[in-house]
């Protein structure tokens, strides 16, 4: 390895080889353009005299032509082939203070220097690798495949400021806690094997439905990817975990009463908290909608809320109940947050999770959670006999698939179907005051 950069080819391979365009062609070109690379660096290393720098004008020693070695090792200069660029490259690895930086310039272009935060020679060799070989590709117009912690990276330079906060909080989780080895992975090299087993690593601790959630957070990840066409299809071919269904919880209307009794009890200190849990139960708001809303979006001559910052951008009007109607009217603002936290600004997340807990457990309910309370509100007007595209068009949501999901099946209407079913298979025949026992009254 002496006159070059450890592991540098290793990494132009890694980097050249996946997220191109596929074909034959194209693979052809890659490996001629690797073969070219190769053999310019060779002969120049064959005639490239060796030399040793004097002492530095700042005092530190000058870098020394070969392979370092050792963390305590003069820095090195490195020179390299004139690459894809068409010119002389050379690189200098050296310290400042503790840590090591490096210096390089392609031909014709500008100079590159940073540093690489190690003060380990080794580990700063393999950064100053990594960092020329994404300068050669850049520099001959190849797209660049990064590693999965980059495209994190890139994600919240590019994507984080525009995206939603459930977005935004989803991706740092990911990130800080379920890589599971997958981070200096090319995501290029993310086949379905690897996946496989970075899966049964989070299921040794988790249940099965954060694993479908998981999967859920790195396809956006990688999909973003392949919009951007740095690859072109998701690597691997996973699907999701089947997870048992279990029943969701409603608001029961002849416990509503004494529900919003108990939250008003719990939030006396922050009664805006109780105005919110009331928009999301009347309006089928989201959380943080209900923290957002402002008086200006309420048509009281029509009796509507317009919600003016949603998930889906969208500005449908909601009808609004008569006792939310009056519940909010002697509160009335010309403008302003309809349930300000303090100091006049929203509420956070998760602001009534605690005053839901106490009305849980002082009425005996068990699952009442604010998306609930969205779903509350769809169900109680499909059992009033809403049509679906309606409730779809309150709830926002842009397939009738998503709102059917909300809807609870109703109890009560299937129990009056039933019986009107048994009246007429039995005609009201009866026997004393109890029916036949079948239809033929055998």
């Amino acid at each position: 390895m002496e006159g070059q950069v450890p592991g540098i080819q290793g990494v132009l391979r890694r980097r050249c080889r996946a997220g191109q365009a596929g074909g034959r062609r194209a693979g052809h070109q890659r490996a001629h353009l690797l073969l070219s690379c190769e053999k310019l660096w060779a002969g120049r290393l064959q005639h490239e005299p060796q030399h040793q720098e004097g002492p530095r004008s700042d005092g530190r020693a000058g870098a020394a032509t070969g392979t370092a070695t050792g963390a305590g090792a003069a820095p090195a200069r490195f020179v390299h082939p004139p690459g894809l660029t068409g010119g002389g490259m050379s690189s200098t690895l050296f310290k400042v203070g503790k840590y090591y930086h490096y210096r390089f310039r392609l031909a014709g272009g500008a100079r590159h220097q940073r540093t690489t935060h190690e003060v380990n020679h080794k580990r700063a060799h393999a950064i100053m690798s990594k960092a020329y070989a994404d300068a050669v590709l850049l520099a001959s117009g190849m797209q660049l495949v990064p590693t999965l912690e980059e495209l994190i990276e890139q994600w919240e330079e590019l994507r984080a400021p525009i995206a939603s906060k459930s977005h935004r909080r989803g991706i740092d989780v990911f990130k800080r806690r379920h890589l599971h080895g997958l981070g200096q992975l090319l995501i290029s090299d993310l086949g379905t094997e690897i996946i496989e087993k970075a899966r049964n690593a989070h299921l040794a601790t988790r249940k099965p439905a954060t694993a479908n959630h998981w999967l859920r957070k790195l396809k956006l990840l990688v999909n973003w990817a392949v919009k951007r066409k740095i690859i072109p299809r998701l690597p691997w071919d996973v699907p999701m975990l089947p997870v048992q269904k279990i029943p969701r919880a409603t608001l029961p209307t002849q416990t509503t009463d004494d529900w919003l009794a108990e939250i008003d009890k719990a939030t006396t200190r922050s009664p805006s908290v109780a105005i919110a849990v009331r928009l999301m139960y009347g309006l089928g708001l989201r959380e943080s909608e209900a923290a957002s809303a402002c008086w200006e979006w309420i048509d009281w001559e029509r009796r509507t809320f317009t919600p003016g910052i949603t998930k889906g951008k969208e500005a449908v009007p909601v009808p609004m109940p008569r006792w939310l109607v009056a519940y909010l009217a002697p509160q009335r603002r010309p403008q302003g947050l309809i349930a300000p936290g303090k100091q006049g600004r929203a509420l956070p997340d998760g602001f009534a999770r605690y005053a839901m807990r106490r009305a849980n457990a002082a009425t005996s309910l068990t699952g009442i959670t604010p998306h609930r309370l969205r779903g509350t509100c769809a169900t109680l007007m499909s059992e009033e006999g809403t049509p679906i595209q309606t409730i779809q068009a309150i709830m926002r949501h842009k397939d009738p698939k998503t709102t059917m999901g909300y809807l609870e099946v109703n109890m009560d209407v299937a129990s009056r179907a039933q019986d009107r079913i048994e009246d007429k298979i039995y005609s009201g025949r009866k026997m004393g005051n109890t029916r036949q026992t079948g239809p033929s009254g055998a």
